[in-house]
């Protein structure tokens, strides 16, 4: 069953007397992410950094693999913990502690965004927009459809549903992009 959604967003006038409206009939990634409950962990985070304002540019393309909520809390560490680090003894100050967090948390997202809309099934390997994360998509064979079913994400995590939006694409997924 496919939904209809009509989203009306402001556009400056052309000239004085004159005013147009942009409209589509598709949702951005930002009102997917909305609506989809299962992906409250991950918004929760996203919406904490910059790269969030990605999901609502009608300009932009963007592949967007959203970790479930259940992946989230699988990790051993949440992003908002930063990595594991070693035991030295020296304590830092919590103003230090909530900049190298949100530092973590921006990483952790930035992983999970490709600069670009990726139709699957691809065999190709995408950058994310954290340096030096990339994706690769292994489309393991088959006639399932869609087509995405039959795509694993760096040889081990899963597709468990795509939503096309006006401004990319969404594949939630049953695992996470790994950082460290």
């Amino acid at each position: 069953m496919s939904m209809q959604y009509e989203q009306e967003i402001l556009a400056a006038p052309m000239d004085q007397n004159h005013y147009s409206p942009l409209t589509t009939t598709m949702p951005s990634l930002a009102d997917l992410l909305t609506i989809e409950s299962s992906a409250s962990i991950f918004y929760s985070y996203a919406r904490e950094v910059e790269l969030s304002k990605a999901f609502v540019d009608l300009n932009g393309q963007y592949t967007l693999l959203v970790p479930t909520n259940k992946a989230v809390m699988a990790l051993a560490r949440k992003p908002h913990q930063g990595p594991a680090k070693p035991d030295t003894g020296i304590i830092i100050a919590q103003e230090e502690f909530d900049r190298q967090s949100k530092e973590y948390v921006e990483q952790w997202v930035s992983a999970h965004i490709i600069p670009s809309s990726v139709t699957l099934p691809s065999s190709e390997t995408y950058d994310t927009m954290l340096d030096g994360v990339s994706i690769t998509f292994k489309d393991l064979g088959g006639k399932e459809e869609p087509a995405w079913r039959r795509v694993v994400i760096n040889d081990t995590v899963h597709i468990i549903t795509a939503k096309e939006a006006s401004n990319g694409v969404l594949y939630m997924i049953d695992g996470t992009v790994k950082i460290d």
